[in-house]
C-alpha cells in the first residue's frame, strides 16, 4: 500500500507539470487478492469530470441556455396584451422576488455537489432522486418540439435568399391570385400553405412534410455536432451561437428607430396600464414567464454550473445572466414594436388613402387621430409563432433590401434556438451520464443515440397537423411538471436540508457570507409563488377547456378549436409521465428501506460516473472549519479524498464500482 500511495503522490506531482490529472486509485474501491496467490491488489482508475476552458464559455452557455426564442416572440407578444410598461414592472418584481433566488440555488447546488440533476438530488436525500428523473423527461419532452422550430427557422432561412422573397405577393392560380392568399396575407398564405401545408384540425394527420423532415433533420445533426464532446465543443459553439443574436438585434434596432411609425410604437410598449396588475392572470403569465426565462426545473442549469471550480462565485453569476436576461428582453420588445409600430403605421396609411377616395371628409377627419392605427396595432398582438413566421415577416417585406434582413433574422432565430436546445440537452446527458457509468464511458454513442430517437419521435410534428402538436407539448408538456419541479427542488434545499445549512455550505464554498434574506426567499417567499402558480394554473386548466389555434382553409383566417378527446387524454399524459418518476423514486427509496439496504446501499446501485474535480482551488479560498485545514461543508464530505499538494487542496471523488 505504501508504495501504492507513492505511485498516486508522484502522479500529482507530474500532472501539475504537465497539466493533465492522471486517473487515481479511488479509496476503498479496490478487489482484495485471494490469499497465497501472490497477486497485487485491482485498482479502479477515475477519469478527471470535464471543464470549461474558460469562464467566458461558461457564461455565454448560460446566458445562451436563458435567452431563447420566448425572449424574441413571447416577450413582446406578453407586453402588448397586459399593459406595456405595467407587465415589464411586474416582470422585473417578480424576477428579483422569484427568479433570481431559485437560479442562484440551481447555481449553487450543482457547483458544490459536480453533478448533474439525478445526482444532485440524490445528493440531498435518495428519496428525491425522482425530482431529476423528471427534469430529464421534461427536457426531452421540450427538445422534440423545440427542434422541431429550429427547422422551421433553417427552412426561411433558406428561402430568404431570393428576390423577391416568397412571402411578399400572392402567387397567381389562372388569371387571377389564389383565393385563400387573397382573403388572407401572402406572409399568412406562405406560412400555413407552403411552409406548413396545414391541415383545418389536428384530427385530419394528413402525409409528412418533406423539406420541414428535411430541415428537422439538418436540425438534429447540427446539435449531435456539437454536443458529442460534452462541453468541449459546445463551449466552443457558443462564441457564436450566443453573442451573434444579440448584433442582429442591435442591427435591427438601429435600423427599426429609424423607420416611420417606430416612435408610436415604442410609446404604445412604454405606456402603463397599472390597472392590469388587478388581473390575477396577468401575474400568471409575468410568472410563468420568468420561470421559462431562465431555464428554471429543466436540469440545465444544474448541468452547466456543475463543470464549475468550487469557488466560482454563482451568486454573482445568478445576477448576471438574470440581468443579461432581463435586458435582451427588453432589447427585443424595443426592436419587435418599432419594427412593427412601423408596419402598423404602413397598414393605417394604406387604411386613410383607401377611405379617401369614398369618404375624403372623414379621411381627413381620421388623419388628425390614432384610431386606425391603435386598431391595426392591436391587431399585430400573435403570439409565439405567429409573431416571428407571420407579423415580422411581413414587416421585412416592407425594408430595402428584405432579402438581407430576412436571412439576418432568421439566422438569429436559428442561433437563439440552438443556444437554447444545447443547454436543453445538457439537462438530458449531463444527469444521466453522471449516474450510469455505462453511458459516461460511451458518450459519444449515447448523444448519437439521443439525436436519432429525438428525430424519429420529431416525425410527428412534420406532419401536415404536425403545427398543433407543437402547441400541445409547449402549452402542456412542459409547464405544470416544470412547476412541480421546482416546487420540489426548493423543499428539499429549504427544508430537507435546511436553508440554514444550506447558506454554511455557501460561505464556505464561496469564501465569503451569502446574505441571510435568501432563507427567507427559499423557505416562504418562492414556495408560496410557485404554489400560486400551480394553483392558477391548475384553476385556468379546469375553468376553460383546452383550445388551439387552427387554420381554416376555406375561411382563411384562424379560429380556436377545443381539442378532441384523445388529444385531451395525450396532454394528460404528457403531464404525468413528466411527473410520475417523483413519487416512484420516493416509493423506491421506502422499499429500500423496508427490504433493510442501507443508504450506501441505495446509492451504490446507481454506479454513478467519475465527477473528479479538475480545478485546484487554493487553501486560502476554502477556510478550513472547526480548526481542521482539510475539513469540508457537510453537503461536499460525501465521497471525497483530500490530497494535500504543493499549498492546494485537490478533490477527487470517488464512485462505488
Amino acid at each position: 500500500m505504501c508504495d501504492l500511495f507513492e505511485w498516486a503522490n508522484e502522479c500529482l506531482f507530474l500532472s501539475q507539470m504537465t497539466s493533465e490529472k492522471p486517473p487515481l486509485p479511488a479509496d476503498g474501491q479496490r478487489d482484495e487478492a485471494e490469499p497465497g496467490l501472490g497477486l497485487e491488489p485491482e485498482v479502479t482508475m477515475e477519469t478527471a469530470r470535464d471543464g470549461w476552458d474558460s469562464k467566458v464559455e461558461y457564461f455565454l452557455a448560460q446566458v445562451g441556455f436563458s435567452v431563447g426564442l420566448g425572449n424574441v416572440w413571447r416577450f413582446p407578444y406578453l407586453c402588448h396584451q397586459n399593459g406595456g410598461g405595467a407587465f415589464i414592472l411586474l416582470y422585473v418584481l417578480l424576477m428579483v422576488l422569484v427568479g433570481v433566488p431559485l437560479f442562484f440555488l440551481e447555481l449553487a447546488a450543482g457547483q458544490s455537489i459536480r453533478q448533474g440533476s439525478i445526482g444532485v438530488w440524490r445528493h440531498i436525500s435518495p428519496k428525491l432522486v425522482g425530482i431529476g428523473y423528471s427534469s430529464c423527461v421534461v427536457c426531452f419532452f421540450v427538445a422534440l418540439y423545440y427542434n422541431v422550430i429550429i427547422g422551421w427557422s433553417i427552412f426561411y432561412l433558406g428561402s430568404s435568399f431570393k428576390y423577391p422573397l416568397l412571402w411578399e405577393t400572392c402567387p397567381t392560380e389562372g388569371n387571377g391570385t389564389v383565393k385563400e392568399c387573397a382573403a388572407s396575407s401572402p406572409t399568412a398564405y406562405f406560412w400555413y400553405r407552403k411552409a406548413l401545408d396545414i391541415t383545418d384540425s389536428i384530427d385530419e394527420t394528413g402525409e409528412f412534410n418533406p423539406i420541414i423532415t428535411g430541415c428537422l433533420l439538418a436540425a438534429w445533426v447540427i446539435v449531435c455536432l456539437a454536443m458529442y464532446k460534452g462541453i468541449k465543443s459546445t463551449g466552443k459553439v457558443m462564441y457564436f451561437s450566443s453573442v451573434f443574436p444579440y448584433v442582429v438585434l442591435l442591427c435591427f434596432l438601429i435600423r427599426g428607430v429609424t423607420l416611420d411609425g417606430a416612435s408610436e410604437g415604442i410609446k404604445f410598449m412604454f405606456y402603463p396600464r397599472l390597472e392590469i396588475w388587478a388581473d390575477v392572470q396577468v401575474w400568471r403569465q409575468a410568472a410563468t414567464q420568468v420561470f421559462f426565462a431562465l431555464g428554471l426545473g429543466f436540469g440545465s442549469v444544474i448541468a452547466y454550473s456543475s463543470y464549475n471550480p468550487r469557488n466560482n462565485n454563482c451568486h454573482r453569476d445568478a445576477f448576471t445572466v438574470s440581468g443579461v436576461n432581463l435586458m435582451t428582453s427588453i432589447l427585443a420588445t424595443l426592436v419587435v414594436f418599432a419594427v412593427l409600430g412601423f408596419r402598423a403605421k404602413t397598414i393605417a396609411t394604406e387604411c386613410v388613402k383607401r377611405i379617401y377616395y369614398t369618404e375624403p371628409l372623414f379621411a381627413n377627419k381620421l388623419r388628425k387621430t390614432t384610431i386606425i392605427f391603435c386598431a391595426c396595432f392591436v391587431q399585430l398582438g400573435v403570439e409565439g409563432t405567429g409573431l416571428a413566421f407571420i407579423a415580422f415577416t411581413e414587416a421585412m417585406t416592407l425594408f430595402p433590401g428584405s432579402p438581407f434582413w430576412s436571412a439576418l433574422f432568421f439566422l438569429m432565430l436559428l442561433n437563439l434556438g440552438l443556444s437554447t436546445m444545447f443547454g436543453t440537452m445538457a439537462g438530458i446527458l449531463t444527469p444521466l451520464t453522471d449516474t450510469f457509468k455505462t453511458l459516461c464511458n460511451h458518450k459519444f454513442l449515447f448523444t448519437a443515440c439521443s439525436c436519432a430517437v429525438g428525430f424519429l419521435i420529431g416525425l410527428m410534428f412534420t406532419q401536415r397537423c404536425g403545427n398543433y402538436f407543437v402547441a400541445m407539448f409547449d402549452d402542456y408538456s412542459a409547464t405544470l411538471p416544470l412547476i412541480i419541479v421546482v416546487i420540489f427542488q426548493t423543499f428539499s434545499v429549504a427544508w430537507v436540508y435546511g436553508a440554514d445549512r444550506f447558506l454554511e455550505d455557501l460561505k464556505l464554498m464561496l469564501d465569503r457570507p451569502v446574505p441571510v434574506v435568501y432563507k427567507y426567499m427559499w423557505k416562504y417567499v418562492c414556495p408560496v409563488a410557485m404554489l400560486g402558480l400551480l394553483g392558477a394554473s391548475l384553476l385556468k386548466m379546469v375553468l376553460e377547456r383546452p383550445t388551439y389555434i387552427a387554420w381554416n382553409r376555406e375561411k382563411a383566417s384562424k379560429e380556436d378549436l377545443p381539442y378532441p378527446g384523445w388529444a385531451l387524454a395525450v396532454l394528460s399524459t404528457l403531464i404525468v409521465v413528466a411527473f410520475l418518476p417523483v413519487p416512484i423514486g420516493f416509493i423506491h427509496s421506502l422499499l429500500l428501506e423496508r427490504l433493510g439496504q442501507s443508504p450506501a446501499d441505495a446509492e451504490a446501485g446507481y454506479m454513478p460516473c467519475a465527477t473528479t474535480d479538475t480545478d485546484q482551488t487554493p487553501l486560502d479560498t476554502l477556510p478550513p472549519s472547526a480548526g481542521d485545514p482539510s475539513s469540508f461543508s457537510p453537503l461536499l464530505e460525501e465521497n471525497q479524498d483530500t490530497h494535500l499538494q504543493n499549498g492546494h487542496i485537490e478533490h477527487f471523488q470517488s464512485s462505488a464500482v
